[in-house]
């Protein structure tokens, strides 16, 4: 059986995850011959094993993301248990669907969860995602270049339009 990637988007929405999607899935499958599994609405879909395989085509043009987004964490610094427990049910979904890794497209704390799953032995790839750009050694981060744009366009049209 040839290999088998798991992606998710998480935290809040940002422009650019659905061409996120499309290269890492366009990539995977193309070049690497992978098969490539989408969970939905983020570290919950991995936990609750909800799970689709993605259409990539004719997505680069749609708002959002095609597997939906959730600011959910499994992290609880609370509940020690209770962070073990939802960890281990993500684990159990990454074995029962034999993958070989996991991408996971996220601000903060999408990075700092795949971090705790590769401290327990998940191959994880992560991208940086926030129109803030704010995450620690990034230069740019997915959805940063179109919000600044777009606040830039907005601010010269209020310009122009102060002025007259």
């Amino acid at each position: 059986m040839g290999k088998r990637i798991g992606v998710l988007t998480a935290g809040s929405d940002s422009p650019g995850l659905n061409a996120a999607i499309r290269a890492i899935g366009k990539s995977a499958q193309g070049r690497f011959g992978m098969e490539v599994i989408g969970f939905q609405d983020g570290f919950r879909g991995l936990i609750d094993d909800q799970f689709v395989t993605p259409a990539l085509s004719g997505i680069l043009t749609l708002g959002g993301t095609i597997l939906g987004t959730s600011r959910e964490v499994p992290l609880d610094p609370e509940s020690p248990d209770q962070t073990a427990l939802l960890l281990e049910r993500a684990i159990k979904t990454f074995t029962d669907h034999d993958l070989d890794a996991l991408v996971c497209i996220g601000g903060r704390e999408t990075q700092e969860t795949a971090y705790r799953l590769a401290e327990k032995g998940i191959p994880v790839l992560t991208l940086p995602k926030g129109i803030d750009n704010d995450l620690v050694m990034t230069d740019s981060s997915i959805g940063f270049d179109t919000a600044l744009g777009t606040a830039t366009d907005a601010i010269d049209r209020l310009h122009s339009t102060a002025s007259s």
